[in-house]
């Protein structure tokens, strides 16, 4: 994980106030800090993709590894919501999920990231796949 987000990244930061921190972080402004959910839903979606866990189908390009986390991090945004005491903003959901697809496309974009997350789930794929070994049929004509 921290070859992606650094523990000292403010995506790193905010996962661990939001989720392991007993400071009341959603009460302490009338409404919920977009920045720090939006931060912690992209950490969490990167984290839940490295897992694999719950990987039905795999990412082959970009694009398809980017709906994965966005979905990912729309799942994690929720999940945090739903756990916070304040309310969110007029508008604050949608800046919300851009705040955390941008976070995901600098992670994207730096380096060989989009290869080496590609490739880690790219070997798994290929076990899932049932190899055909009955013999070849003849074609009468």
């Amino acid at each position: 994980m921290d070859r992606f987000l650094a523990p000292h990244s403010p995506e790193a930061q905010a996962h661990s106030l939001v989720t392991e921190s007993t400071v009341s972080w959603d009460m302490e402004h009338p409404s919920l800090n977009e920045t720090l959910i939006a931060g912690c839903a992209s950490y969490q979606a990167l984290s839940r993709y490295l897992t694999g866990a719950d990987l039905v189908f795999y990412p082959r390009t970009r694009r398809e590894l980017e709906n994965v986390l966005r979905r990912y991090s729309y799942d994690a945004i929720h999940n945090i919501i739903a756990r916070a005491r304040s309310s969110v903003a007029p508008g604050g959901y949608s800046r919300v999920c851009h705040i955390a697809e941008c976070s995901l496309h600098n992670v994207l974009d730096s380096d060989n990231n989009v290869a080496v997350l590609l490739s880690l789930h790219s070997s798994a794929g290929a076990e899932h796949a049932v190899p055909d070994l009955s013999p070849p049929r003849q074609i009468k004509i």
